[in-house]
């Protein structure tokens, strides 16, 4: 009986130990940092200056569509391994390449830091790292920006909106920051907006019956129509006759999505004030609600003249798909 006792009292104690050992690790994983859209990518300086580094700007800096003027997806700061280490490591989002390794990508999270995500891509020679940025571009993109669009959201959730007329009227909640005012409302149409430095920052809500769309090749001009026609009945600027409307010069971009595991069009494009100048990005969700038996579309658009227009274009997304439908 002593032996039995006196094992059971050993295997309380290592056990013990292994919760102590891990609650300590997960309590000194540091908050991750860093700008928004800002990656760091760890690898020595003579590979960043080379064709590896070219690489990685081709995947990381691709200009972003929908945008007035280009601009990089993510801003890159290099960083060499033997300085990666401390504070620097506790960025948000990490690329690292390593040669000399068995050619491959690995995905991890919270490594150095929380939330964190960090992308290692690894061969045994400058060709094999190249073929595996171009042969995971995409992937590498879509995982640092959706590391963006939830620290976006997290950020705004500290100081959510308290507008309870929105979910009354069109039966959905969205999680915008209260720094945001309604500018515009009726039972079935929201416009709400936000100042910054040098404009707005939007957000039209509105519901359609769900005959307004029609799944066929004609999809991108329909979500073009019926923006322009939302646009010039709410949306007046402060020239007379001024209105919200679709800049025909540029060609809007449409893909299928989902939001709120619902199928959606996701439409980017720029807007202008028909009859007066001003301009910007927007991008369009328009979520088919079958069971409602209608269409909810939620687009956000920015005035930012003479700046860089990428993180508020990101905030107005990371606001977007937020959306929950009832």
């Amino acid at each position: 009986m002593r032996y039995i006792v006196l094992s059971f009292i050993c295997v309380m104690f290592f056990v013990s130990c292994g919760d102590k050992n891990k609650s300590k690790s997960e309590r000194f994983i540091q908050d991750s940092s860093g700008a928004i859209n800002n990656v760091s990518v760890v690898t020595e300086n003579e590979i960043w200056d080379g064709r590896v580094g070219e690489a990685i700007r081709a995947v990381l800096a691709k200009p972003i569509y929908g945008l007035p003027q280009d601009e990089p997806m993510f801003t890159i700061s290099q960083i060499p391994p033997a300085v990666f280490s401390g504070f620097v490591t506790k960025n948000r989002t990490v690329l690292m390449v390593k040669l000399n390794r068995e050619k491959g990508i690995d995905f991890s999270e919270n490594v150095y830091a929380k939330p964190q995500k960090v992308i290692t891509v690894s061969g045994k020679t400058r060709e094999e790292v190249i073929e595996v940025l171009q042969e995971n571009d995409a992937k590498i993109r879509e995982t640092f920006r959706n590391a963006e669009i939830a620290e976006r959201q997290r950020q705004m959730a500290k100081s959510p909106h308290s507008f309870e007329s929105i979910k009354e009227k069109l039966k959905l909640t969205v999680g915008f920051p209260s720094v945001y005012r309604v500018a515009k409302s009726t039972d079935n149409f929201f416009w709400i907006r936000k100042d910054i430095t040098t404009g707005t920052t939007n957000l039209m809500i509105f519901e359609l019956p769900y005959s307004a769309i029609k799944r066929n090749d004609s999809l991108v001009n329909q979500v073009i129509k019926i923006r322009d026609s939302v646009g010039k009945l709410h949306i007046e600027g402060g020239v007379e006759g001024s209105y919200l409307a679709t800049e025909e010069a540029y060609t809007p971009y449409l893909a299928e999505t989902i939001i709120d595991n619902k199928p959606a069009l996701e439409t980017k494009g720029i807007w202008e004030l028909r009859n007066a100048f001003m301009g910007g990005p927007f991008i369009n969700y328009a979520i088919e609600d079958k069971i409602n038996k209608r269409w909810v579309v939620l687009e956000g658009f920015v005035f930012a003249p003479s700046v860089d227009k990428r993180n508020y274009m990101l905030e107005m997304e990371a606001i977007i798909k937020t959306v929950k439908l009832e």
